[in-house]
């Protein structure tokens, strides 16, 4: 019994580095996301750290519409990186766990 506690916590750790192996992954894992007419692009990492944005000269004379474009635009580069991220960290926190019975109901 003692020699499973202490493979479970060997396990357990390994699954800790590659978790925290998987964020930093993810730091490189970028998404580009631009608006429906291209006057706005956002580059973002799968960690969900802004690395870009691009605006066309013709929005700035629009306030309005330049913030729309905005929020429209970095919501759906948000949503796709964690998507991606949240598949990411789950495959691996899955791949760690321990073979228990009925665990499977708890990961998805």
């Amino acid at each position: 019994m003692f020699g499973d506690m202490m493979g479970m916590l060997g396990k357990l750790k390994e699954t800790q580095e590659k978790v925290q192996q998987t964020k930093e992954r993810l730091n490189t894992v970028i998404i580009d996301e631009q608006s429906p007419d291209g006057l706005l692009k956002v580059s973002i990492t799968a960690n969900r750290t802004i690395k870009s944005i691009e605006v066309n000269d013709s929005l700035l004379e629009d306030k309005e519409q330049l913030e729309d474009y905005l929020i429209l635009t970095l919501n759906k580069a948000i949503e796709k990186a964690t998507t991606i991220n949240e598949n990411e960290l789950a495959a691996v926190a899955k791949d760690g766990m321990p073979n228990i019975p009925g665990m499977d109901a708890f990961l998805k």
